[in-house]
């Protein structure tokens, strides 16, 4: 029996046919990360307030797939493409391919009721995989005999700031990709052949590669790494795989481990990988570790934040992926060892930049370096500060002016074999300090449950009691940051005791 595939299942195609294969017959082994499952949501959100902008008299006909079925949903969109409504989630289903069209518009072409179609991205910019979407998407609603006019795609428009009061006019922002989309019919056409073959035959023969994480993580990583042969030293350890020489050995030679790879391919950061994993000995270049930290002193302030990057901003002058800082811990060793630490969080739901501005002026004091860990994020953040709170843009840039990246040191002066790579303070932390350690944490262990556990808490729906519980668990989250910080400065510098 020939096998109705759907838009998803084309696109999983295009990705990797294995992918498809297992989709459809072994979808069990599935497991979609917590990233997969927040670009969801997100997508859910995005095509929320599409809806409101495409429909704002609020005319439209919404098709719940879910609780119609598939057939009662394709039968009701005919029903539907005799009116001249918008309708939202249209199904299609022609040519051995079923599509769900986000958004379709009425419109005249040449005097005749035609459609146009707007696909719903919560991306920033069209991509090519969005492309492959459109070339399906108009091939089947025309194989099924609609009068499509045209197909544009609709994203989010980074640069546009929302004004408040719930107007998100100019969040998104079209482009017509109708002449190439229409143009790829025989192409489609070919991917839809070709992936019904796939589905009839065994199970694909295909080893694990850049396809498994573009354009999208595919949730069979697992399955299909668990069956491929098991390197002691997996070649992936090898951080910053870019030249080219590398790429094609690794790509050529089917290499699984990083001793089958020559040294002459490997820069110093990936020699060093390379040796000390297999020598499991720890490399710490001591002296040169301290004199990169010798001109630091003491008071010495240890900074992190936790940020909340929402594709439909709510509050008011701030943009879609904006960073909002929501959180900061700061650790401080005072000039007498004294270690104290002041923290700050925000769950009231309103916009925290304001009170997390005047809290980190005053947490960071005007002297003394201040530690942090990949500087670019919390710059960045703090330069966001700046322009938002103007009064304090200038004792928030001077911190800039002070920032001592860790992790910068970590990774020229540091390697311990059990951070396989990685120089993650989640991967150096438990090597310096075993007592120390994320996976022990209750409820959030890194930054993207610290946003998931954000929104639930500013959920008008969250009880207090739940609220409570996230907020002790952000706090725990965010100062183990901090405190991490200290004790690599400590390890770091030959310094230790130093007590709150």
């Amino acid at each position: 029996m020939t096998q109705i595939l759907s838009k998803s299942k084309l696109l999983a195609f295009r990705q990797c046919p294995k992918r498809l294969w297992l989709d459809v017959h072994r979808p069990a082994l599935k497991e979609d990360s917590p990233s997969t499952q927040a670009r969801f949501k997100v997508g859910h959100e995005v095509g929320d307030i599409a809806r409101r902008l495409y429909d704002a008299d609020g005319q439209g006909a919404l098709i719940d797939i879910k609780a119609e079925g598939f057939a009662a949903a394709l039968e009701r969109t005919r029903v539907l493409l005799e009116s001249r409504q918008p309708i939202f989630e249209a199904g299609f289903s022609a040519a051995g391919a079923l599509a769900f069209a986000d958004i379709m518009l009425p419109v005249h072409k040449h005097g005749q009721p035609h459609w146009r179609m707007v696909e719903i991205k919560s991306s920033t910019e069209v991509k090519d995989y969005h492309r492959d979407d459109a070339a399906v998407q108009s091939f089947v609603a025309r194989s099924a005999g609609v009068p499509l006019a045209g197909i544009a795609l609709a994203h989010i428009d980074s640069t546009w700031i929302y004004p408040g009061g719930g107007d998100y006019t100019g969040l998104l922002k079209e482009q017509d990709l109708t002449d190439k989309a229409f143009a790829r019919g025989d192409e489609v056409q070919r991917w839809i052949r070709d992936a019904q073959a796939v589905l009839r035959s065994d199970e694909p023969d295909i080893r694990t590669g850049a396809q498994c994480s573009r354009p999208y993580a595919c949730g069979f990583i697992n399955y299909c790494t668990s069956r491929e042969p098991q390197a002691q030293y997996p070649i992936h350890w090898l951080p910053n795989v870019r030249t080219n020489a590398l790429k094609n050995f690794i790509a050529d030679s089917a290499a699984i481990d990083m001793r089958d790879v020559p040294d002459e391919l490997l820069n110093t950061a990936q020699k060093r990988v390379k040796t000390h994993s297999l020598s499991g000995q720890i490399y710490f270049d001591v002296d040169k570790a301290k004199a990169d930290l010798a001109g630091t002193g003491l008071p010495a302030y240890f900074m992190d934040f936790e940020t909340i990057n929402l594709a439909v901003p709510i509050w008011q002058g701030t943009r879609a992926y904006q960073q909002i800082p929501f959180q900061f811990s700061v650790h401080c060793i005072a000039l007498d060892g004294t270690l104290s630490q002041e923290v700050f969080l925000d769950l009231s739901g309103n916009d925290p930049s304001k009170a997390f501005a005047e809290r980190l002026v005053a947490a960071c004091g005007d002297q003394g370096p201040v530690f942090v860990y990949n500087a670019g994020f919390e710059r960045g953040c703090v330069r966001g500060l700046a322009e938002r709170v103007p009064r304090l843009a200038k004792p928030l840039l001077a911190i800039n002016e002070r920032l001592v990246d860790l992790q910068v040191i970590a990774a020229q002066r540091y390697y311990h074999p059990r951070q396989q790579g990685s120089w993650s303070i989640k991967e150096v932390l438990p090597a310096i300090a075993p007592d120390l350690d994320y996976a022990k944490l209750d409820g959030v262990q890194d930054g993207t449950m610290a946003m998931d556990a954000f929104r639930e808490a500013i959920d008008p729906n969250t009880s207090s009691a739940r609220k409570a519980q996230i907020e002790a668990q952000l706090l725990e989250y965010c100062g183990l940051d901090t405190l991490a910080m200290v004790r690599i400065w400590e390890m770091f510098t030959g310094r230790a005791g130093f007590n709150a």
